[in-house]
């Protein structure tokens, strides 16, 4: 039997774009999230199929990742939806700042897209028939909305709240030590609510709420313990995205490309007092221990591809 009342369609995608959600709404329905640039075509495909012969009235994001917001264009130019975006992330989206959207920093991909509205903390919307109030959950993305169901219990928290975990925290990744308080904020919060059912960023939807809560604050303490293990996590993380993306690379020269992207490259030092490159091997190292990324002639690989 499904978690999930018959108006709400889960998308679930892999790691490269974040999952969507489709409700129907009589013969008009709303989207939450679009994925990434490179995968626009299979999320249009996917969404018209999940629309089920309706119109695509509305599209809005939870927050302003690439892996997020990556279809927007596509799908506006399609459907001619209107997009409604989390209001601290407009202001970037509006100037298509690519520092503040990490694309430019990150090594990242979104095509620019125009927005119709904003959504700010409190706000009450309808999706599906059903009411959702907007909540602040900042951490992984200081500007990032969840959206909340209280009458089915569903929670949809971005990549707030994932079942074994949440998503990096650039904001510490980039010296701003405000990101770990936040993200503990954000998960007390979130710790508090009745809830059901999770339908996460990324992932299948579960029900064990509390649970992983309870597992993402336990991760919350030991990245406040070491911030040079949430580095490494952090790095590890956007490495595999990257290989998503690019499918594989060859070993030799990824030393040369982290000391190319901000992120790797400011990272490793920051964080390690290391030169990009020894970074890079020991992620490397470990991701292929893990069985994460594959080894093959001399490439590194995306596990699947």
């Amino acid at each position: 039997m499904s978690l999930l009342p018959e108006s709400i369609r889960v998308i679930e995608r892999g790691w490269l774009s974040a999952n969507n959600i489709v409700f129907h709404e009589g013969s008009s329905a709303t989207l939450v999230d679009s994925g990434y640039l490179t995968h626009a075509a299979e999320t249009l495909a996917l969404v018209d199929r999940a629309l089920e012969g309706r119109t695509l009235a509305r599209l809005i994001n939870t927050h302003s990742h690439s892996d997020h917001i990556g279809g927007n264009a596509t799908l506006r130019r399609v459907h001619g939806c209107r997009i409604l975006v989390p209001e601290g992330m407009a202001p970037a989206v509006a100037d298509w700042d690519e520092d503040a959207l990490l694309l430019t920093t990150a090594h990242q991909q979104a095509e620019p897209f125009e927005f119709d509205a904003t959504l700010a903390p409190g706000d009450a919307l309808e999706m599906g028939g059903l009411v959702w109030q907007a909540l602040p959950v900042p951490g992984h993305d200081m500007h990032a909305l969840a959206y909340y169901c209280a009458t089915e219990r569903i929670l949809i928290p971005g990549d707030a709240l994932w079942r074994d975990g949440f998503g990096v925290m650039f904001a510490e990744l980039h010296g701003d030590n405000s990101g770990l308080p936040a993200q503990r904020r954000t998960l007390e919060m979130l710790r508090e609510l009745d809830v059901a059912v999770v339908i996460p960023g990324h992932g299948a939807p579960f029900a064990d709420h509390a649970a992983a809560v309870d597992r993402a604050l336990a991760r919350l303490a030991a990245f406040e313990q070491s911030p040079e293990r949430m580095a490494k996590s952090a790095m590890k993380a956007l490495f595999t995205f990257t290989l998503l993306e690019k499918r594989r690379m060859k070993r030799a020269e990824i030393g040369g490309y982290f000391g190319q992207v901000a992120i790797f490259r400011d990272v490793s030092k920051r964080f390690f007092g290391r030169e990009p490159a020894a970074v890079a091997a020991q992620v490397i190292d470990e991701l292929v221990k893990a069985g994460i990324l594959i080894e093959q002639d001399g490439d590194i690989v995306a596990r699947g591809h």
